[in-house]
């Protein structure tokens, strides 16, 4: 009898918090979806969240640059993640850094309540500036995955969004026509190219 319980105790399922963060055009989504699909196969139950302006490629599904996808739950608010997670082995939220700054509570609540928490965004807005909850969600995160893109004046590793179009809103969602990926020096070249 002792036995059954430490063996159950032992089953008890232990939450975390992973973050997978960089710039456009890095594969965050394609990990995010590469994660959650494994978890899939696994038969553990997973529910994926997305906020509600994220509408580029579908309404209703979580979808990568290279056209992968997994359907997913939309959502206005963080809070409605909480209420929509019951019975859930892992949890994954794509586009993080649109979301109220209530998310780094829920990813912690939801972590202490014993479920898998993988989070998908960008870690730098346009500016090259923290973005929303992103920084802090880094900070409580077990595992943090940094992903590049590849430069496409000079094909070194990038690290920023930087924005084509003209304007300063720090929320613009867009494509390869509004925003490009660029390392350090060529990022800086351009805003001194554009503030002169």
């Amino acid at each position: 009898m002792i036995y059954l319980e430490t063996s159950r105790q032992s089953e008890k399922r232990r939450g975390s918090i992973e973050v997978i963060c960089g710039s456009m055009f890095s594969g965050k989504t394609e990990e995010l979806i590469r994660r959650l699909k494994r978890a899939k196969i696994a038969q553990l139950h997973v529910e994926i969240f997305k906020p509600a302006i994220d509408v580029r490629y579908s309404e209703t599904e979580v979808v990568s640059h290279d056209k992968n996808s997994i359907l997913s739950t939309v959502v206005d608010s963080s809070q409605n993640i909480l209420l929509l997670s019951n019975d859930v082995d892992v949890i994954g939220i794509d586009e993080a850094q649109f979301f109220d700054m209530g998310l780094i509570d829920v990813c912690r609540q939801l972590a202490n309540q014993g479920m898998r928490v993988i989070i998908a965004g960008l870690d730098m807005d346009f500016k090259g500036n923290p973005f929303g909850p992103m920084p802090a969600l880094c900070t409580i995160a077990e595992h943090v995955t940094k992903v590049r893109a590849i430069c496409v004046k000079c094909g070194h590793l990038a690290l920023y969004s930087y924005r084509l179009t003209n304007s300063d809103k720090q929320v613009l969602l867009g494509e390869t026509a509004d925003y490009q990926p660029l390392c350090r020096e060529c990022y800086h070249e351009s805003t001194t190219k554009l503030k002169e």
